[in-house]
């Protein structure tokens, strides 16, 4: 007999809450997930409950652990509404608004530098580029790992060809998968693949937490994060949450592709994360029978709209079979196929982030002022360490000091 979310509930009313009432009747159990032997909810609650309901949501976990077929409970305690304090992506709306500076998040330890790919808008190729892009690093001689905050489509184990669960190493501490010498943690790796993710925004927020600081990702120089595509809660709360080194941007070179691009640039921008630079996905497509090359999206659009932007343009990424082909079969072409100038384009790219990383490049502060003077911000407009302009057409003046 399975295992059914009504089972995980009739044994969740053994579990009292602190007030005595029953855990399962409480009607604060919601997005139960009953995948194999893995059980996955959570408990929602008002922000000052989160110590008093810590035991309860341990016992939840004992209780739905005892369950026959169950052989590991992921249980989290998710507030949707902050009475006394804005939730983290209310906040990081605000702060995107211009409504006061962003907090400095906290590391993750053993982490050197954690760098986010994304894109306004999904179709673009932003999986298949942070997982190449990964390899390419850690063929550069960096330690790294790759986190696939994607949760509604995880990417990373159909790309990187890895089945099978995280084990437990401690407590809630999940050891990572492993594949090409990177650490990889995925959504995907806890669920089926054809499982639909039904989350809400406080959910998803809970899950992206627990894989960047729940998983035993050790000593790493470089955590490449696979981000959700869009510009909404989950990412602005996760670039406030998380610290970024820097953001890339992944786009193909249509006017349609940009406009939701330049939104990408704008947020992370506006939550004070230094964009690394924008790459053109899909940017040609060369007939393998003809050798013809094809504009089929356009082509330069990335790289004008990285001119106008002011912020460095990584590259171009063709449109070509064996980079599909090899992502399909879990083998990226970096990792796979390394003299190929698809890999080597890969690697060039990866070489211009390493750079930025190690030569500190990408700690830029940001000064956003209303409707500023192009001189304000500097006493000297030349001297060194002080480079000015208007960002684009924006009021917003960009004042950058190196570090």
């Amino acid at each position: 007999m399975s295992l059914a979310p009504a089972d995980v509930l009739r044994a969740l009313e053994l579990v009292l809450m602190p007030s005595g009432q029953a855990l399962g009747t409480s009607g604060r159990i919601s997005n139960v997930v009953v995948e194999g032997g893995k059980v996955m909810f959570a408990i929602a609650i008002d922000t000052t409950e989160a110590a008093a309901m810590e035991p309860v949501r341990v016992a939840a976990e004992s209780a739905v652990k005892g369950l026959p077929g169950v052989a590991q409970a992921f249980v989290s305690l998710t507030a949707d509404r902050a009475p006394q304090k804005p939730s983290p992506a209310a906040t990081a709306r605000a702060q995107a608004a211009g409504a006061g500076p962003t907090p400095k998040a906290a590391g993750v330890p053993g982490i050197k530098h954690i760098i986010a790919v994304a894109s306004g808008k999904g179709g673009v190729g932003k999986s298949t580029t942070a997982a190449n892009l990964a390899v390419a690093l850690s063929v550069l001689g960096l330690k790294v790992g790759i986190m696939d905050a994607d949760i509604y489509g995880p990417s990373v184990p159909k790309i990187f060809g890895v089945t099978g669960r995280p084990r437990l190493v401690e407590g809630r501490t999940l050891a990572p998968m492993e594949a090409y010498g990177l650490k990889l943690m995925s959504i995907g790796f806890l669920i089926d693949e054809e499982t639909p993710m039904i989350w809400r925004g406080p959910m998803v927020i809970s899950a992206i937490t627990q894989m960047l600081r729940e998983v035993a990702w050790g000593e790493l120089d470089v955590l490449v994060v696979d981000m959700p595509p869009g510009t909404g809660d989950a990412q602005l709360t996760m670039a406030q949450q998380t610290p970024l080194a820097g953001a890339v941007i992944v786009s193909t070179p249509q006017d349609l592709a940009l406009l939701d691009a330049r939104r990408g640039v704008a947020m992370f921008q506006r939550v004070q994360v230094p964009i690394l630079g924008i790459i053109e996905n899909m940017s040609y497509f060369i007939a393998p029978d003809t050798g013809n090359r094809y504009d089929i999206f356009g082509h330069g659009g990335a790289r004008r709209e990285a001119e106008k932007q002011g912020v460095p343009f990584l590259g171009e990424i063709p449109l070509a079979m064996p980079i599909r082909e090899l992502s399909d079969s879990g083998r990226p072409i970096v990792a796979s196929d390394p003299d190929s100038p698809h890999a080597k384009a890969y690697v060039a790219i990866a070489r211009q982030v390493k750079h930025a990383l190690a030569s500190g490049s990408t700690r830029t502060a940001l000064l956003h002022v209303e409707n500023a003077e192009p001189n304000a911000g500097c006493d000297d407009a030349e001297s060194d360490g002080c480079k000015k302009g208007f960002h684009g057409n924006s009021p917003i003046l960009v004042v950058r000091r190196k570090a």
